[in-house]
């Protein structure tokens, strides 16, 4: 039988042969924790590599991202579906082994990391998400959601701002299944970390409310078996190791230094490391009794048989919640999802209220609430201006897990990574909430949900200028511009209720991808459409007034400017005038040339309408239309002051338009 040395030395053997032949990458973190590792996934952690999704499993989250060579040894070793040659593509085009770990491109990545900070935020929604379905579906002597969420972290995780916010709600939750290792190597890119790292990471996880076990020899297994131990004990505490490791373990020249953090060891080095380590195996070559430590398929079908069985007890004696269960975990809506929405969305045509959106919005997810089960809400503690919550909201805190609705405080940055990491988990359709302005603070973890194809929902308010006297540090300008520019990222912006019920339906039902929902502060004018128009609203663009004839002009217009649009047209009555509403470029840029030829008509001048910056907008009206937009930054005054102010007026807009017509 190998000795736990010897199976880790398998992982660092890995790591570093797969840096020299990329030569490229970190194998550094790898051969540092490498026994944490073997202890953690030897000896502790419920998984089966051949179910990478069962919905019971132990969640695993590589903040180090850089690190990834450590995951993709422990997913090929234990028998993932990773191969040799996987890893011998480490950091090669089109390769499962990406430079750091990628969500989807193979089984058993939970998370994509590399941006330091965001792994550790992730893995504290998941195990937020965790805490929330075992509260919802648990029965007394049926435990059926019952797992934890471990994660591996560097000083560069703990440095950035990012892993104070998560954090510190974890503590505050009291998120006991929630284990990090502080992989404490006292080395970043720089050097030696003593000139800029605190020198009491454990005390400021003890003022968070953490288990904080120091002083653990990071390649002592029994040191960690203990460590581990000891931690799943504590229930009521996330718990922080402190793992005290050598960077580089097992480099004769090169340990301990940051020659070895983000560089390949260099040939003479790997001979070197293979003669002070004991292994004599040629690179990316594993023996036989080796795999065979390693390997957990067997383990792993039985633990998940042993909880399977669980679950058909669980089901015999509950099948109305175990249905429920497999339905959210599967990430399926509701059989009368869409059905029930389009009713509501006709209720709210019918009715035309005359309403601000973000209150529209909040309507919507009154409608969805009882429909939607899994739909979880907060906002960044701003529930009483976002609008979030909704009659059946009930807090989740740390005396109750039981709800549906985490007031976030003042995390906005925070906020987001944790959501995402409840998508990640699964069971939950999650949303956020804050100020539009304050998405700047978040666009990481836009960007990673893109990147992901995950869909959490950012509900933002207060959407433009229109929000009045708070003034331009408030006032989004650039943002949405910026945020349509994100691939794989929707943006919805509504000109009243009806688009706002629409642009909420059409989030839910995304499941490749993010969705932001943008609304106004200040009421907006319902329009009147028609039930094919309504119907239109989905494809992100289309006729919401139109004309005899071909058109002279079409206006386009999003949110708030789209009652300005319609009343510039009505000034123009002579004309022959088109209004294109387009609460989603994105949407609208992914139908038919057809549709799109058919709303916006080839060869007829145009000019858009948006109180924000005029990126992107070129492109719809081409090099002879025009556009009414910002330019510059807000200013503080009263709403219908700013609108003035700044153009957005019916006499701008007809000056705009007839001077583009000629």
């Amino acid at each position: 039988m190998s000795s736990r040395r010897e199976l880790a030395n398998a992982v660092r053997a890995l790591s570093m042969d797969a840096v020299q032949k990329a030569n490229s990458g970190h194998p550094g973190a790898p051969m540092g924790m490498a026994d944490i590792a073997e202890v953690l996934w030897n000896s502790h952690m419920k998984y089966n590599p051949t179910n990478a999704k069962w919905a019971d499993r132990d969640r695993f989250v590589l903040s180090n991202g850089h690190g990834s060579m450590l995951l993709y040894s422990l997913l090929h070793l234990t028998g993932f579906d990773l191969s040799i040659d996987d890893i011998k593509n480490f950091r090669q085009l089109h390769s499962k082994t990406a430079g750091h770990p990628e969500y989807g491109y193979a089984d058993g990545i939970e998370t994509t990391t590399g941006p330091l900070g965001q792994g550790i935020t992730n893995a504290v929604g998941m195990a937020i998400a965790e805490r929330t379905l075992a509260a919802q579906f648990n029965k007394p002597g049926h435990e059926i959601v019952d797992h934890n969420t471990f994660v591996f972290m560097g000083d560069g995780c703990l440095m950035e701002g990012l892993s104070h916010e998560s954090c510190a709600i974890a503590g505050t939750l009291g998120l006991g299944k929630l284990i990090a290792f502080w992989d404490d190597n006292d080395i970043s890119i720089d050097g030696h970390i003593t000139d800029w790292m605190e020198k009491d990471v454990g005390g400021r996880f003890a003022s968070y409310g953490w288990h904080v076990i120091r002083d653990v020899d990071g390649h002592d297994a029994d040191a960690i078996n203990a460590a581990i131990g000891a931690a799943k004990a504590e229930s009521a505490k996330p718990s922080l190791i402190c793992c005290k490791t050598t960077i580089g373990f097992g480099s004769p020249n090169l340990a301990g230094t940051h020659d070895c953090h983000g560089a390949p060891l260099g040939q003479d080095e790997i001979v070197a490391t293979r003669e002070s380590l004991g292994w004599t195996h040629e690179p990316f070559v594993i023996p036989p009794e080796i795999y065979a430590g390693w390997d957990h398929k067997e383990a792993g079908a039985a633990v998940e048989s042993e909880w399977q069985a669980r679950f058909d007890a669980y089901k015999a004696a509950y099948p109305d919640e175990a249905a429920e269960f497999e339905r959210r975990m599967a990430g399926e809506l509701p059989a009368n999802f869409v059905e029930e929405m389009d009713k509501y969305i006709a209720k709210t045509q019918e009715e035309m209220p005359n309403i601000a959106s973000r209150k529209a919005s909040q309507n919507a997810i009154e409608a969805m609430g009882p429909v939607v089960p899994e739909l979880f809400g907060g906002s960044a503690d701003l529930t009483g201006s976002n609008l979030t919550n909704w009659s059946g909201s009930v807090k989740v805190n740390a005396e109750n897990a039981k709800g549906n609705y985490i007031s976030w405080g003042v995390r906005e940055f925070g906020m987001a990574h944790m959501v995402n990491g409840m998508t990640l988990h699964g069971g939950f359709r999650a949303y956020s909430g804050t100020f539009f302005m304050f998405m700047e603070f978040m666009r990481n973890a836009l960007r990673m949900s893109a990147l992901m194809k995950i869909n959490p929902i950012y509900v933002y308010t207060h959407d433009s200028i229109g929000l009045g006297e708070d003034g331009p540090t408030h006032q989004p300008v650039e943002q949405i511009s910026t945020m349509r520019a994100i691939p794989n990222f929707e943006t919805w912006r509504a000109c009243d209720a009806i688009e706002s019920a629409v642009s909420w339906k059409e989030a839910m039902l995304r499941d490749s991808g993010p969705t932001a929902l943008v609304f106004s502060r200040q009421g907006l004018k319902p329009m009147e459409r028609t039930p094919e128009q309504v119907k239109n609203i989905e494809k992100g663009g289309y006729v919401l007034k139109d004309c005899d004839g071909t058109p002279d002009l079409i206006l386009i217009a999003t949110g708030s400017e789209v009652a300005l649009a319609m009343d510039a047209a009505a000034a123009m009555a002579e004309r022959k005038v088109r209004v294109v509403s387009m609460p989603s470029t994105d949407r609208f840029d992914a139908q038919e040339q057809a549709y799109r030829d058919s709303v916006l008509i080839p060869g007829v001048k145009r000019v858009a309408i948006e109180a924000g910056v005029d990126l992107g907008w070129h492109k719809y009206v081409g090099l002879d239309g025009a556009v009414v937009c910002m330019d510059s930054f807000g200013e503080s005054a009263p709403a219908g002051k700013l609108f003035e102010q700044f153009g957005f007026t019916v006499d701008n807009v007809v000056a705009t338009a007839n001077k583009v017509m000629g």
